[in-house]
């Protein structure tokens, strides 16, 4: 555990312990297959599966350990085999599998396409595996060749495509791939009230903000960036409330509608810290450090319902924030969404 001091929005200094980074109920989570999509409190829920989506995400966060013991990498050898098993020869997806091992849809280029090439880009620009890295390249090339008509699904790609330009600058697959994922997201609408590009606010609204960032920042396209950079700092603002984070909840929020509430999700937070890392980064301007800040404190009770957002008996993440408090299943999307927002507070703290 971290000691760390945090200035909360009210005024009141509080002491507050940030937990360290911890791997256990996501190994919890997987078997040699792959990663269970959902738990009742900490237990497997194997009736339900493995989706892409989750399993993708888990080899994300487990590429970006700088320093993986051989649990979490072993953890990443099954999602990287989970996803090169998922996809077909044109470079769709599967995402469902059940747990008899069979695919439940076909492979097509669904939010999981996306997310996919997002954990194998990852994987391929950060694993300390030689071995993770070659073959997560192999299989996010072939994904690369194919475009998806879903805006979400090209932002979780050229995401994807913004991580392999890490370690490959110039990339040709790569760059045209981002280009188009900030074409797929398109400028804002003429409503000057409503300064987003989608007509509402969904889910991993924060994604479609640094995606354009992203392109603008490997584009040297300084209109494209600002134009990412104002949607971001848009997106920040309307999820505040008594300075506070207060993300859009899951049934999302358009214009003219009253303030988002509860039934908040886990990874939309997640989601603010990435886009706010990404900025900070692309920016050097330590103000965007604040979003990351807000949401590592989140999960840490600063939220509207004061509620702790993770079990330290387990080191799982809590399924959602209600009306009646947190929800107390540890799903791998909100175990997922906790270890990434860590994964931040361990940068922002060394």
């Amino acid at each position: 555990m971290t000691g760390l001091v945090r200035q909360f929005p009210a005024g009141v200094t509080r002491s507050v312990r940030v937990p360290s980074v911890s791997f256990a109920h996501l190994a919890r989570l997987t078997d040699d297959t792959g990663l269970f999509e959902h738990a009742r409190h900490a237990t497997v829920r194997r009736e339900h599966g493995y989706c892409t989506d989750d399993v993708a995400r888990g080899l994300a966060v487990t590429s970006r350990e700088p320093e993986p013991s051989a649990e979490v990498t072993r953890l990443a050898e099954i999602y990287l085999t989970f996803l090169t098993h998922a996809q077909d020869e044109t470079g769709a997806f599967h995402n469902r599998l059940g747990f008899d091992r069979r695919w439940e849809d076909e492979a097509t280029l669904g939010d999981w396409w996306g997310r996919a090439l997002w954990g194998l880009g990852t994987a391929a620009a950060r694993s300390t595996s030689p071995w993770i890295r070659a073959e997560a390249l192999h299989a996010f090339r072939l994904g690369a060749t194919r475009r998806s008509e879903a805006p979400h699904a090209m932002a979780f790609a050229g995401l994807g495509a913004f991580e392999v330009l890490r370690a490959h600058p110039g990339d040709g697959e790569s760059l045209a791939l981002l280009a188009d994922a900030a074409a797929a997201i398109g400028p804002p609408g003429a409503d000057p009230t409503w300064p987003w590009p989608l007509p509402r606010l969904t889910y991993a609204n924060p994604a479609i903000a640094e995606v354009v960032i992203a392109a603008g920042a490997v584009g040297g396209d300084s209109e494209l960036l600002e134009r990412g950079l104002r949607m971001l700092a848009w997106l920040q603002e309307v999820q505040l409330n008594g300075g506070r984070l207060s993300v859009v909840p899951a049934g999302g929020w358009g214009p003219g509608e009253p303030p988002s509430g509860l039934d908040q999700q886990s990874i939309e937070v997640a989601a603010l810290a990435d886009a706010c890392a990404t900025a900070a980064a692309v920016t050097r301007d330590p103000a965007w450090e604040i979003g990351v800040q807000q949401a590592i404190d989140w999960f840490l009770g600063d939220n509207d319902a004061d509620a702790v957002m993770w079990d330290p008996a387990t080191g799982g993440g809590f399924d959602g924030l209600t009306p009646l408090g947190p929800n107390l299943n540890q799903g791998a999307e909100s175990t997922l969404a906790l270890i990434s927002t860590l994964q931040h507070a361990r940068r922002t703290t060394t």
